[in-house]
């Protein structure tokens, strides 16, 4: 039988939490479910303890006494009272709280054990303490002792609860009772809170403005380096403004209906027109990700634009302005969680929102009042940057949100996160789709480029008649040259490319290393004489000491795996290094130091509470992997180097090594030691550090490449796939394609897609006439990742069109098929109007058409009247259901 009292954990916890003693001290565990409930410490799994030696008011220094715990007891009988709406006579419930009280202290009599005590149950061990004070009750009501009975039962099942929370090895010593007890708190906590009444009018007034301030505060975009060369130009820009809608798709290896990768079904008679699958197309723009998706966990390589399109779902929602396809957030209320607030103290609790990221309304808000969204399901949460919880906290993270959403059931969430910092299938037990951020494509790099151009008017800058020219050279330049196409995928590097571009006025340096650098000098050195800004402070240092003291804040949150430090924190790192710098030591004091850098740098960003962060975490590890290497601490580096969010930190050491520390980092990346994907990981980025070096001993060149030789021979297509990151390292590694099977000849085509290197090409074109249609399906959709042209001369024109659908994705590729004559089988994988599709297409030679993008406008078909022979619609599953097909056209989904 369940306790009929219903009471949330929120509101009892922090009272029973008084009843037991303070933990022994041990090692920091995760934050649990509730900061009121915080687990102190975790012990290891032990003999069982008796409760006694547990509970606060026994023992030689008893924490509280019986007037203490009597408070307890009242306080637990007016909540008791009042989630059940119940009325005791006059007098009774001070009667029932003496009774509730007498009955706890008897857990400090009773030889009972802690376990014996999970092993019993929240309604036996009531019933074991009940018996302890026989006739206690004798001058209750029948109503109140009925009342005392059901309350003692769910007092006892969170007291229960809160033991299990702090002694871990309870749970795996009675696994199933311990679950059991965990699933009746939810159930408890649910329910009291449905059934709690809602105090409408508060409540909607603070939600009108919480809502107002969310279109404010989020409604604003640093579009990198936009404010430079140029005086007095803005820092940041409307969302409305410059928002660039990118591509989604979903997690490779998982097909349309969640099954392993697999052809759709169609005609049994006719086995080609399905084709194989397309593991990872794009199939909508990221802005609708949550479109028919309760949950979403959305993957991004660092700048891709995770937090943009957070901060749109947010400004969007709260003003109600949002697309048909979204009408399942209409009237939600958003709360925006970036990990970077808590990631060490672990995913807050509801109440906690707001005060945990700071948020300016917090001490404003009604009590209960997220708790109330929760339980109504009004609530979307975007949890913004899973990677910046340390490794080692991120499972405890999960388990936490994993633990809110199955008490608050109907929250719509959307989770972001780096591709490696968790692993596939992270929370698909909690029913979360997994979707990643396609890289920009060329039409979407035109249109930054454009977008970043026109806001660059509105600043106050001498040099708006040259924005054109600028524009231009990047649009032409982009596509020409390797190492900016490689770059510019994502908005991070888009934005710098176009800064550095105007800046330099159009001769762009190459490389990630060297984008970094220029703009180092940009933003440190000549960022405020070229915008006249010559007297906002006393402070007069140069690009060096600058630098320095960014380094050693950057190295500071390396070391502590921080994203944030607090102000004191972040003052006492600079105290202590403006001491060993003259240059900024006649400066005047750290505060006046630290201002600033806060002020004049534009790498740093203050919260309201004076905590800072970086600006973006790729500009944290560049700075971090600097200063790691200038101080030699590469056993930090090394020991970490398997970790998946220290690989950028260890692509920029490796950049910023002298050579003979070049040689300490990749010998360190491949000791031994490491088993298992710990040492498979760390060979390969080894092999990708081969990138950056300037300088290297050939025999440690060699070394790097003898021992990574083997490991270009993936036995599966996952496996292929991660080795592309790599890089052009790889291609040197690969065995002669003419030599291997179709299914290798596969997987290596699937590497060589993904490395964008001129000489890809001349590999994959090896394997263009192949029958195989799982390979030739492979080499046509990876021409988005080369330049069109030359891919399309060497790759597509030669593959055997039968059975294979073409992939377009943008414009440049749908000019280059039909300057090819046009194919009768085409995949839609980006996004086009209907009229630039009749337009591009082949008219009369088009015969069976896959949409694998969402193209907007209702799904409407009737266009596809101006394709004759068109006898065959493929339509992803996942896709909205499409309606004006012409008659005659077969519809496969």
């Amino acid at each position: 039988m369940e306790p009929v009292v219903r009471l949330a954990s929120s509101a009892v916890d922090p009272l029973i939490s008084r009843l037991l003693a303070p933990a022994p001290q041990g090692p920091p565990t995760s934050a649990p479910r509730t900061a009121a409930a915080a687990r102190p410490a975790s012990v290891p799994e032990g003999p069982a303890q008796l409760m006694a030696r547990l509970v606060s008011f026994r023992g030689e220094d008893p924490a509280i006494g019986w007037q203490e715990l009597f408070d307890v007891a009242r306080e637990l009988v007016r909540l008791g009272l009042e989630a059940t709406e119940q009325r005791l006579p006059d007098g009774e419930e001070e009667g029932v709280a003496a009774v509730l009280a007498r009955t706890l202290w008897v857990i400090g009599e009773l030889d009972t054990t802690d376990a014996q005590a999970v092993r019993l149950g929240p309604q036996d061990y009531a019933r074991r303490l009940r018996s302890a004070v026989p006739g206690a009750d004798r001058e209750l009501s029948s109503a109140a002792a009925w009342f005392h009975d059901s309350l003692l039962v769910t007092v006892c099942l969170h007291f229960l609860h809160l033991l299990i929370l702090r002694f871990p090895g309870l749970a795996e010593g009675q696994p199933e009772r311990s679950h059991r007890i965990g699933q009746l708190v939810d159930l408890n906590d649910v329910e009291a809170l449905r059934g709690r009444p809602r105090p409408a009018a508060q409540d909607a007034e603070f939600e009108a403005r919480y809502l107002r301030h969310v279109a404010e505060q989020h409604n604003r975009l640093t579009i990198y380096g936009i404010d430079l060369p140029n005086p007095n130009a803005p820092d940041n820009w409307s969302l409305d403004a410059t928002y660039l809608s990118l591509a989604a798709e979903f997690s490779p290896g998982i097909g349309q209906d969640g099954a392993a990768e697999a052809s759709l079904p169609g005609d049994a008679t006719t086995p080609h027109d399905a084709g194989p699958a397309a593991p990872g197309e794009p199939v909508m723009t990221a802005d609708r990700a949550l479109a028919g998706h309760e949950r979403v966990l959305l993957r991004g390589v660092a700048g891709s634009g995770k937090t943009t399109l957070i901060q749109w779902l947010a400004v969007a929602t709260a003003r109600s302005a949002l697309p048909e396809e979204l009408r399942n957030l209409h009237g939600r209320i958003p709360f925006v969680l970036p990990v970077r607030r808590f990631a060490r103290e672990g995913l807050p609790a509801p109440d906690d929102f707001l005060s945990a990221v700071r948020h300016p309304l917090a001490g404003e808000a009604p009590e209960g009042w997220v708790v109330r969204v929760l339980a109504a399901e009004r609530a979307v949460l975007l949890v913004d940057g899973i990677d910046e919880a340390p490794e080692a906290q991120r499972d405890a993270v999960r388990d936490q949100l994993r633990r809110l959403l199955r008490i608050y059931s109907g929250t719509l969430c959307l989770v972001t996160s780096r591709p490696p910092a968790v692993d596939a299938d992270w929370l698909a037990e909690e029913g979360f789709t997994e979707l990643n951020l396609a890289p920009m494509n060329r039409d979407q790099v035109a249109a930054f480029v454009t977008a970043w151009h026109h806001a660059a008017r509105t600043d106050e800058g001498k040099d708006h008649s040259r924005l054109d020219e600028y524009k231009e050279i990047l649009l032409r330049s982009i596509p020409l040259f390797r190492e900016l196409r490689v770059l510019a995928t994502n908005p991070l590097m888009c934005g710098l490319i176009c800064a550095l571009n105007r800046d330099r006025s159009g001769m762009l340096p190459q490389g990630r290393r060297e984008l970094y650098e220029a703009a180092m000098e940009m933003l440190l050195q000549r960022r405020d004489p070229e915008r006249r800004v010559l007297y906002a402070d006393t402070v007069d240092l140069q690009r060096a000491p600058r630098e320095r003291l960014l380094r050693k804040l950057a190295y500071r949150m390396l070391v502590e795996e921080r994203a944030v430090l607090d102000h004191d924190s972040a003052l006492g790192e600079i105290t202590r290094s403006v001491a060993a710098i003259p240059a900024v030591a006649s400066q005047g004091d750290p505060q006046k130091i630290f201002d600033h850098l806060l002020l004049r740098t534009g790498l740093l960003r203050e919260q309201a509470d004076g905590s800072v962060e970086f600006v973006h975490r790729t500009v944290q590890d560049y700075l971090a992997a600097k200063e790691a290497v200038e101080q030699g601490d590469f056993d930090l580096l090394l020991e970490h180097a398997h970790e998946a969010d220290w690989e950028e930190v260890i692509r920029m050491a490796v950049a910023h090594a002298r050579p003979g520390e070049c040689a300490i980092l990749f010998n360190g990346l491949l000791a031994p030691g490491r088993t298992g994907m710990k040492r498979n990981r760390r060979r390969l980025l080894a092999a990708a550090c081969l990138e950056h070096v300037t300088e290297l001993d050939p025999e440690t060149h060699e070394r790097v490449r003898r021992e990574t030789r083997h490991m270009v021979r993936p036995g599966t297509v996952a496996a292929a796939r991660g080795l592309g990151w790599v890089g052009p390292i790889v291609l040197e590694m690969l065995p002669d394609p003419t030599t291997v099977s179709d299914d290798e000849a596969h997987r290596l085509a699937v590497t060589v897609t993904r490395i964008n290197d001129d000489a890809a090409v001349d590999y994959l074109a090896r394997l263009r006439h192949r029958r195989s249609l799982t390979l030739r399906a492979e080499l046509a959709r990876g021409w988005r990742n080369f330049e069109t042209e030359r891919y399309a001369t060497e790759i597509i024109q030669h593959l055997d069109p039968e059975g294979l659908y073409f992939p377009v994705s943008d414009r440049v590729e749908l000019a280059a098929l039909r300057q090819l004559g046009g194919r009768d089988r085409v995949q839609i994988v980006g996004h086009f109007t209907p009229g630039e599709l009749v337009d591009g297409l082949a008219v009369e030679r088009l015969t069976h058409l896959w949409l694998a993008y969402d193209l907007g406008a209702g799904m409407r078909m009737e266009w596809l009247s101006a394709f004759p022979a068109l006898t065959t619609l493929r339509v992803n599953p996942r896709l909205p259901r499409v309606s004006g097909v012409p008659e005659g056209v077969r519809i496969i989904a």
